[in-house]
């Protein structure tokens, strides 16, 4: 049998689509569709049904791509990998939120970087960053989100704690967190936000989990990057919520001050995110297993 129709095979799928692994494989989508036929005939059992919004395997084609996937993903690590010393000097496509990329999973992989790994950067939301590694654009990807299908394998890496915090002066203003804890949400109500989104995703997100409601007042500045609502959260700006490990230092030093101790704090989770069988090329599958050693102490 054919290796290059098992491989098509395999592609499509993981990807649930001919369009997507057509352009995983830098192949027309015909000439995918053709392989998948070709081998149909041969097996003489269909593989697939194709509905309005891709494919769907058939029981063979679960059984079979049960049987091929880590074979041909074997294969793919002995041709990435090479026979010299040369093949370790390999390229890291990494996506992710620029704030933790830029202060937690680049400064991890640095030693990754001495040993010959080089990397490539990009930034982006979790829709973005799920259609990148789908369409080959990227290798490995940190995402705030569980991507949904076959094509794509997500691996939980940490959770961050989010924290309520105001320069000092509206500290002051509220009574700190015990007058805060008797009045709740209304007190707050008359506080400036500075946020990341017009919708208000950390503020909204806070709120209900700890105050069991919605916030009622707009955003008074929207940055996209965290660390700008830190600087004009530290300036006075207003309120913001804030990952704890983006605002720590500027806590320590009393720059901004946490308005609230909630005892179970609003958490977020981040995944480290691969193509399905993409581990079983070295430099991905090493860079993969830094960062989550790296992830512990986080």
């Amino acid at each position: 049998m054919d290796l290059a129709l098992l491989r098509t095979f395999v592609a499509v799928h993981r990807a649930g689509s001919f369009t997507r692994a057509a352009g995983l494989l830098g192949l027309s989508q015909p000439a995918v569709t053709g392989q998948i036929r070709t081998l149909e005939r041969q097996l003489g059992r269909p593989l697939f049904l194709r509905t309005a919004r891709g494919v769907v395997p058939t029981t063979v084609g679960d059984e079979l791509a049960h049987k091929t996937a880590p074979h041909l993903d074997a294969l793919v690590e002995i041709a990435e990998t090479g026979l010299d010393s040369r093949s370790a000097l390999r390229t890291l496509h990494l996506a992710g939120p620029p704030e933790f990329t830029a202060l937690r999973a680049l400064p991890a992989l640095t030693a990754l970087v001495a040993q010959g790994l080089a990397v490539r950067c990009a930034f982006g939301s979790a829709e973005e960053l799920f259609e990148g590694l789908s369409a080959g654009h990227y290798d490995l990807a940190i995402a705030t989100a569980r991507p949904r299908g076959r094509l794509l394998a997500a691996t939980p890496l940490c959770d961050e704690e989010h924290v309520l915090v105001a320069a000092p002066r509206w500290a002051a203003r509220l009574g700190g967190p015990a007058v805060l804890q008797i009045k709740g949400v209304s007190a707050l109500e008359a506080l400036p936000v500075v946020e990341v989104h017009e919708s208000l995703p950390l503020v909204t997100r806070y709120w209900s989990t700890v105050f069991d409601a919605r916030p009622v007042t707009a955003g008074t500045i929207i940055a996209p990057d965290l660390r700008a609502v830190l600087a004009c959260v530290a300036e006075g700006a207003g309120l913001g919520v804030l990952p704890r490990y983006l605002c720590m230092d500027a806590l320590d030093t009393g720059q901004v001050v946490a308005l609230l101790n909630p005892p179970v704090p609003p958490l977020r989770t981040y995944f480290l995110v691969v193509r399905t069988g993409a581990l079983a090329l070295p430099h991905i599958a090493r860079a993969h297993e830094w960062l989550l050693r790296a992830a512990v102490d986080w």
